[in-house]
């Protein structure tokens, strides 16, 4: 009776929930949470420090507190990011900031740079000391974005400085836009005192101000007033934060409180209550007149339900066992998940997910694979910001989902992406990683250059193969049991911050014993990034994630795709063969990515090519340990010949299908990575 009840119930609630409360929670969906955070107390767990950064009691030091003058450069950073921008209303956010700092000296006769108070897509922000304000990478300027107000303290020709006590808005450069000088309100930013100050955007006036006061009181007039609409630099995630830099210098900079809030954003639509209606607009209904026919009619509904009443009780019946079985063996699964990872990572509730995701709304979307697609996710409560992978409704999801939570739940590497939780509900699989600012390798690698946007620089790539190197060794030769990744490609290397390799996708990862040679009986993976041997029989080794790597290494150095059409007939080009044909000819070094304009050390560029072609020989036995590709990368090992001419091999039973064929002509369309992707019984 019990059972029946609560189903009763149940869809009591359902009906009541989808006809009265859904529509006023649609109405109100696109307005964010306001955030307010104050600090009176600055503490670690809230902040990042970066660089020479510190925090002592209380106060948070952005530069090295020395009593000789040096070069130094701190930042510290909100460890979450705040929502800005809504993409789905095209909103963008108001905001205000308080903060106390102090610039101070040991020695009056040494003074400069000053601080910032910033806004950055990036949590990793820190650049050079001395005029770069610990914000700007001198050797790269253009690298950081950002919206800053500067406390400068030093007169700098090279970025139009007016003189040594100014404050100015910068927007992804140092050159101020405007600034204006404190002392006409009788400050000094170097005089050593605390001082206030308070920056306020309104995004329906398109105006920032900027008020500095020796007290807590808040100024009538601001110092500085510049009419802007900063929705164009606003992102729809930012980080908050300050930075500091000396050179030649013994200036201190120190923030001792801070508080901020964002103003939230309005409703796309107002809401609407249909049922709060004046009384003189509603219908009035005319007396139902009585029928002599009253007691035929109730007859015939009394043998109407005499004859439904049980088949919609059998009906209810057949449905409240399904639902119960279904039920029970989603508890079964989920029991067993959570035996196996009841120290693992965190188990999120469907809900939580869900309302994250905005009901995983497209304008969320962040990837899409053969195995699910990826959601970006902000969790209003705490801040965080992570990437959901809601894999398919199928069997073969299942299980690559249940594969790669055992995976990479038990693994540990600064270059893997970090699983923070998952979830098994509603028939969803659902994994929580960490979120990758910078994306995936093959956006960046290709799609932003193609668009306009600068190429990928030297020493990022040189980074990226090291750090994919490093990874790779982890999983083949230090765990406790071999991983075999099978499908490393440039879409599953993520890259953060700062522009570091973090490994994903581990759907298609098997744990094996290390002196047992795995065979599957599905090869599967992405053409082009598959070596010929397991291409032909199935088998998936430490040699096989090798060669892929070598391919993903050779897109690095060439910028080119592993399989390309090239010329007027269309003909298929393979990386691979391209660049052995250059190195047979004495021209490799030809091969790099002409987008470079020759901005890269040679020396390295023709090391990754040919650690590139190592480890895509044709030949398995031929080709180098991860561990001795990373001993190379980092000059602790010669790097292995390479044969001038390209090995070929042969199989007894030779594959009935050429690229060409495996690749109709009718896909010239699509993007490279849906044209090769295959799964081959």
């Amino acid at each position: 009776m019990h059972s029946r009840k609560l189903l009763f119930y149940s869809l009591f609630f359902l009906y009541f929930n989808f006809k009265y409360i859904q529509p006023l929670l649609s109405s109100s969906s696109s307005s964010e949470a306001s955030l307010n955070f104050d600090f009176q107390s600055l503490t670690l767990r809230n902040l990042t420090l970066l660089g020479d950064s510190y925090l002592r009691n209380g106060v948070v030091g952005l530069t090295k507190e020395l009593g000789v003058p040096s070069s130094s450069s701190g930042t510290v950073i909100y460890n979450y990011p705040i929502a800005f921008f809504d993409p789905e209303s095209n909103i963008t956010a108001s905001f205000s900031t308080r903060f106390a700092f102090s610039i101070g000296n040991v020695n009056p006769t040494s003074f400069g740079d000053g601080l910032t108070f910033f806004l950055s897509p990036d949590n990793q922000t820190l650049g050079s000391p001395g005029g770069y304000l610990g914000l700007v990478n001198s050797s790269v300027l253009t690298k950081n974005k950002f919206i800053a107000i500067e406390f400068d303290t030093r007169l700098d020709p090279h970025f139009d400085d007016p003189d040594d006590n100014h404050v100015g808005l910068d927007i992804d450069s140092l050159v101020s836009m405007k600034t204006a000088n404190p002392a006409s309100l009788g400050v000094s930013l170097k005089s050593g005192s605390l001082i206030t100050a308070w920056i306020d955007y309104k995004n329906e006036k398109k105006r920032l101000e900027v008020f500095l006061n020796y007290s807590s009181v808040k100024p009538e007039e601001p110092l500085l007033k510049v009419d802007i609409d900063l929705s164009d630099y606003l992102k729809e995630f930012m980080y908050l934060g300050f930075s500091g830099s000396t050179e030649g210098s013994t200036e201190l900079h120190f923030i001792e409180n801070w508080s901020f809030k964002t103003l939230g954003f309005m409703p796309v639509r107002p809401r609407t209550h249909p049922h709060n209606v004046s009384e003189n607009i509603v219908p009035l209904n005319p007396p139902i007149p009585v029928s002599d026919s009253g007691n035929k009619h109730h007859r015939r509904l009394g043998l109407g339900f005499g004859i439904a009443g049980p088949a919609f009780f059998c009906a209810v019946l057949v449905a409240f066992g399904w639902i119960s079985v279904k039920k029970w063996k989603e508890n079964k699964t989920e029991k067993n998940l959570k035996a196996e990872l009841v120290t693992g990572p965190r188990q999120f509730s469907y809900q939580e997910l869900k309302t994250a995701t905005r009901g995983f709304h497209s304008s969320r979307v962040i990837g899409n694979g053969s195995f699910g697609t990826v959601y970006k996710a902000f969790f209003a409560n705490s801040g965080a910001l992570f990437a959901v992978k809601r894999s398919k409704h199928t069997h073969e999801g299942k299980t690559e989902f249940l594969a790669e939570l055992s995976i990479i739940a038990c693994l540990r590497h600064k270059n893997l992406v970090q699983l923070q939780g998952w979830c098994v509900e509603k028939g969803e699989l659902l994994l929580v990683y960490e979120f990758m600012a910078n994306g995936s390798l093959d956006k960046v690698l290709y799609q932003e250059s193609e668009n306009g946007g600068n190429p990928l620089k030297w020493p990022y790539r040189y980074n990226i193969a090291v750090g994919m190197a490093s990874v790779l060794t982890y999983l083949h030769q230090e765990c406790e049991q071999q991983v075999i990744h099978r499908d490393i490609k440039t879409s599953n290397i993520m890259l953060d911050g700062s522009y570091n390799a973090r490994l994903g996708d581990f759907g298609l990862a098997r744990l094996m014993d290390h002196d047992k040679s795995p065979l599957s009986t599905l090869t599967a993976g992405t053409m082009g990034y598959l070596a010929p041997e397991y291409l032909q029989y199935g088998k998936a080794t430490d040699k096989t994630d090798v060669f892929s790597y070598g391919v993903v290494i050779l897109e690095l150095a060439c910028g080119r795709r592993p399989i390309e059409r090239e010329g007027g007939d269309n003909k298929m080009i393979n990386l691979v063969d391209w660049v052995w044909k250059l190195y047979s000819e004495g021209r490799i070094t030809e091969a790099a990515d002409k987008r470079l304009d020759g901005e890269f050390q040679e020396e390295e560029m023709r090391k990754l090519l040919l650690i590139g072609l190592s480890c895509a020989n044709p030949d398995s036995a031929a080709r180098p340990t991860m561990r001795r590709v990373f001993q190379i990368l980092n000059y602790e090992a010669d790097p292995m010949p390479v044969p001038q001419v390209k090995p070929s091999l042969t199989f007894c039973n030779s594959l009935p299908l050429s690229i060409d064929d495996i690749i109709s002509d009718d896909e010239g369309c699509k993007t490279p990575e849906s044209q090769f992707e295959i799964v081959v019984d």
